[in-house]
């Protein structure tokens, strides 16, 4: 499959544009958590090919988790999980990756996405106030793919996010995406 790759930035916290505001709660989950990560990365990555972290062992998950800078933004609906932003401000050299972000299907469609973002994006420019001796955030940036949710771009734009880089590839994947119950499957 032909995959395309866009990498986008922000250099300024000022080039953010926030989505109009949604009342509903985005809360770093502050306990390090593989289960909850794991659980969040399937659940919204499912119907979108996010297969990299399948076979990680509770281990992996951890070790990847459990370093200064990375941070865990869960956005809530009635004491539900809705979505959630993954920071990777694991470096302390002020740049700030959103390694995962997105909504779980039964939020998508609903007004979130854009707000989730406009938080996961603020949290990532004041990353440095919250792990000292991590230099202030002088970049934000993610990268999103032709299996991202069909919003994803666009969201990112709309935030205020800048194209740097595009690329493609040719990958093998799977004939359908694993959905959010890797395994057994939802049936």
């Amino acid at each position: 499959m032909d995959v395309t790759t866009w990498y986008l930035e922000q250099t300024d916290p000022s080039a953010l544009r926030p989505a109009g505001s949604v009342p509903t709660p985005v809360t770093r989950a502050e306990v390090v958590s593989p289960e909850l990560n794991r659980f969040l990365y399937t659940s919204v990555g499912g119907d979108w090919y996010w297969i990299d972290r399948l076979g990680w062992t509770w281990r992996q998950w951890l070790d990847r988790l459990d370093r200064p800078g990375v941070e865990t933004w869960v956005a809530m609906v009635q004491g539900t999980p809705a979505g959630y932003v993954e920071l990777d401000g694991g470096v302390p050299d002020g740049e700030v990756e959103l390694a995962y972000f997105g909504l779980l299907p039964a939020f998508v469609g609903k007004g979130l996405g854009g707000h989730l973002l406009t938080e996961g994006i603020r949290r990532a420019w004041g990353l440095a106030d919250r792990w000292p001796g991590h230099a202030p955030t002088r970049r934000v940036w993610v990268h999103t793919c032709s299996t991202d949710g069909p919003a994803a771009l666009a969201n990112y734009r709309a935030r205020g996010m800048r194209l740097y880089r595009t690329e493609q590839v040719t990958v093998e994947l799977p004939a359908v995406p694993p959905g959010p119950w890797p395994g057994a499957g939802r049936g």
